[in-house]
């Protein structure tokens, strides 16, 4: 596995957008033998994203049966396996949301939140045995593997990182690299979306979701050892310009979808657009220059989906828990609304599946470019 220890997958956030990340990567074992291990010993994540590269790095002997188990849970998904969404459990959550509130700051015991994901943890200690990653490193099967988290305390984004033991902790501004033994909190805390889900306690911090003060995606990866790295991503091909009927306001719910695509994609943009940049300058740079300044050429793949979730995600909002549907209508919600929100809510089957045919669609199509990039 050594000569391929330069190619790392980075899957990105999205809630229920990660199913379109499985699609992608049944496309790609279509051209991969029944037997092959995981062709990329680096893999990353952020929120949802991280609980996909957990489940590759369980089963990184055997690419094809890590999708397999990945796909038996996401195709049978229902949003009652993520977080409460019953009538009586909705609301009594916010209730005693709304009762803490009028605690004093010293004296709040319980984290606050929109939703109730207690579920989500249950799911995660159920599904994904840890110990598994560990003794595919041993073997050589995986080289590393990164889970982001955000911390509230300091302001860090945190990348808990398990691998190989010539790996070092990194430290940069805003960031650091953190050896670890991954288990199922720190998946929690990467998915933890601001405001959606409660945050987590780890190391003495508070932590969120992954892709919060994110400012370089890429870092864990490249430091991680990475030189080629795939990115599959939950960005939404505009059709239109959003925002733009001056005679009323953007309501809050489709500010909260746009805020929730800030995070979820424009660090990501932004990292990509520096690392070209910094690319283009080593090219004219002598290879002693390139020795002194310690930079390397990174080459990045990114794959995206052709079509937009929202329009998707209208289509199956009646299939959302009765709870669910009356605290996102009294929030002004519907399936007619023009906001990205559901689309990252709605943990439904119909939806997953549709998700993921449309991931193997996208990568079918970019087959002979993903070959390429990965030279399988």
């Amino acid at each position: 596995m050594s000569d391929r220890n330069q190619y790392a997958l980075l899957l990105s956030g999205g809630g229920a957008r990660a199913d379109y990340q499985l699609g992608v990567l049944k496309a790609i074992g279509t051209f991969l033998p029944r037997n092959q291990g995981l062709p990329f010993p680096v893999v990353c994540g952020n929120s949802a994203g991280a609980i996909n590269a957990t489940g590759l790095a369980c089963y990184a002997s055997c690419y094809h049966l890590g999708l397999r188990k990945l796909e038996w849970v996401w195709k049978n998904f229902n949003t009652r396996q993520v977080y409460d969404s019953g009538v009586r459990d909705v609301f009594k959550h916010l209730s005693l949301n709304f009762l803490s509130s009028f605690q004093t700051e010293q004296s709040q015991k319980t984290p606050s939140s929109l939703l109730n994901n207690q579920p989500l943890r249950r799911l995660i200690r159920e599904r994904l045995d840890f110990h598994r990653i560990d003794r595919n490193i041993s073997r050589g099967y995986l080289r590393a593997i990164s889970i982001n988290a955000s911390s509230y305390s300091s302001h860090d984004s945190i990348s808990f990182y398990q691998g190989q033991n010539d790996i070092q902790p990194w430290f940069r501004e805003k960031r650091r690299g953190v050896p670890c033994t991954l288990n199922s909190e720190h998946l929690m805390a990467s998915s933890a979306i601001p405001l959606l889900f409660p945050p987590v306690k780890m190391m003495g911090e508070f932590m969120g979701d992954g892709s919060v003060h994110q400012l370089s995606p890429l870092s864990p990866a490249i430091h991680l050892g990475a030189e080629k790295i795939l990115i599959i991503g939950v960005e939404q091909p505009e059709k239109r310009s959003r925002f733009t009927d001056m005679s009323r306001y953007p309501s809050s719910i489709a500010i909260a979808g746009h805020l929730l695509d800030t995070i979820f994609a424009d660090t990501l943009n932004a990292d990509l657009e520096r690392l070209t940049r910094i690319n283009q300058t080593i090219a004219h740079m002598t290879f002693k220059q390139q020795q002194q300044t310690q930079l390397k050429t990174i080459d990045c793949m990114v794959v995206n989906p052709s079509i937009n979730f929202n329009e998707m995600a209208a289509k199956h909002f009646h299939k959302m828990p009765s709870g669910i549907k009356m605290l996102l209508r009294m929030l002004g919600l519907h399936d007619k609304s023009d906001t990205s929100l559901l689309s990252y809510l709605l943990f439904e089957k119909e939806f997953c599946r549709e998700l993921i045919n449309l991931g193997m669609k996208d990568g079918l199509a970019r087959q002979e470019e993903l070959r390429s990039f990965l030279s399988i």
